[in-house]
């Protein structure tokens, strides 16, 4: 099931050809996106999703469309949306450079896709986890901005590259690691730990996305009480946590029970806790 809107609010027929073979997105990945949760036609986190949105189009300098468009396009994906069949959906916004040797002017859509029984799956069980060198070291960020590391483009080659290897090893996603051994993020999401009552998160100036999920999480936790800490932590804090968890907009808040093959903690009344802790937020 699939929804498609151009940005001046209109549906079209998502099988009918949108791109031109020259858009720069599709010979080079040179653009950026978001994917949004929207649950009973109720978008979570929109505000964030756009503002990260404008900030990976200035790492990339990339001419966006006005914000209004943005949203006028998300709208009309979800005004268009069969919530009754379908009450969950996946919002894609995608902004491409544009046609090779253009007049610079970008390329862009929204895109509602239904949440897949996989997705609803690791949510539910919980995913194994394989930790994968990233090859990168934490200051690289500052070192080489022009690597766009803290950028959500559409050049995803690497990110699914790594989740295929952790299918071929028997395992369901990714935490990849810096040159330091530090954890860094997934394919497609944030880590958090639990350590007693504080929740622990990489720092984007690692190189790492903001996390919209993530940030939801600590700011309930921090309304309950909790404290929260955005710091580097070696692979080690993975398995002497209380809890590891993965946020992304669309798997939500989904526990982690096995990390390289080896079992980790897994306390199902703190799952139920951290989860509903996001879940309060909406």
């Amino acid at each position: 099931m699939r929804v498609l809107a151009t940005l001046d609010g209109n549906v079209v027929d998502h099988r009918s050809p949108l791109f031109r073979a020259d858009d720069l997105g599709v010979l080079r990945g040179d653009g950026i996106f978001e994917t949004i949760l929207v649950v009973s036609r109720q978008p979570r986190e929109l505000g964030p999703h756009l503002d990260r949105l404008e900030r990976s189009a200035r790492l990339m300098q990339l001419p966006l469309p006005e914000r209004a468009s943005w949203e006028r396009g998300a709208q009309a994906v979800i005004d268009a949306w069969p919530w009754d069949e379908h009450p969950e959906m996946g919002l894609k916004l995608v902004c491409t450079r544009g046609i090779d040797e253009g007049d610079g002017t970008p390329s862009a859509f929204a895109m509602g896709q239904e949440v897949g029984a996989e997705t609803r799956r690791k949510r539910d069980e919980g995913v194994q986890v394989v930790t994968l060198d990233r090859g990168v070291s934490t200051d690289l960020m500052d070192r080489a901005p022009w690597l766009l590391l803290s950028a959500k483009t559409l050049s995803y080659a690497v990110n699914m590259a790594a989740l295929r290897e952790a299918e071929s090893r028997g395992a369901d996603d990714v935490i990849f690691t810096s040159s330091e051994s530090t954890v860094l993020e997934g394919p497609t999401s944030t880590v958090v730990l639990a350590q007693g009552r504080k929740l622990l998160t990489t720092p984007p100036s690692s190189g790492i996305l903001q996390g919209t999920t993530q940030g939801a999480l600590f700011r309930a936790a921090e309304q309950a009480g909790w404290s929260t800490e955005v710091v580097d932590f070696p692979t080690s804090a993975l398995f002497e946590s209380d809890g590891v968890w993965l946020a992304s907009s669309i798997r939500r808040i989904t526990r982690v029970h096995d990390i390289d093959g080896t079992a980790i903690k897994v306390d199902e009344a703190l799952n139920d806790e951290i989860v509903g802790l996001y879940e309060s937020n909406y």
